[in-house]
């Protein structure tokens, strides 16, 4: 019973996380409606709170495999539980993906059409961003490397899990 109710929260809780804070990515690419990453980020940011506050009594709402796994690395919790957190949160993940395109299909491909995007081309990174992040996003002059991004989402997680209540 335990087991089931982990999977339940890690699953809605990480297609609660995605389905905010990508729909937000969405809406900011596809109507322009956001207008600066920093409201995107508080998009996700409330996605993220909202999503450990409906699941945290089901699991240990961690609706990332970054944290789980450094919840593993810490001892924080067990090895044999890592699987099923991992498949949850992919499979809750996909779902807010699958959700997400079907929502906005028929505005992806208007998009893609008035700007002339081909996908599968460099210029359907614009799209593309929409279901996951790109450095730097399209239009920006900015020059993020690989390792920079990585080092940044690191210590993104390290913070959030640095705050997580030992259980």
């Amino acid at each position: 019973m335990q087991r089931c109710r982990e999977v339940i929260g890690e699953m809605l809780g990480t297609f609660m996380l995605v389905l905010f804070g990508c729909g937000a990515v969405s809406v900011s690419v596809l109507f322009g409606m956001y207008h600066g990453v920093m409201q995107v980020a508080l998009a996700w940011g409330m996605g993220v709170t909202l999503a450990i506050y409906a699941t945290r009594h089901l699991s240990c709402a961690h609706l990332n495999p970054a944290v789980s796994l450094a919840m593993v690395l810490s001892g924080r919790m067990s090895f044999r539980k890592l699987p099923v957190y991992l498949a949850a949160q992919i499979a809750g993940a996909l779902l807010a993906g699958g959700v997400l395109y079907a929502l906005f299909a028929p505005s992806i491909a208007a998009y893609e059409s008035v700007h002339a995007i081909v996908r599968g081309t460099p210029a359907s990174v614009q799209t593309g961003m929409m279901f996951g992040e790109y450095y730097p996003g399209p239009g920006t002059a900015a020059v993020v490397s690989l390792p920079l991004a990585m080092g940044a989402e690191a210590l993104g997680t390290f913070l959030l899990v640095l705050m997580m209540r030992r259980s």
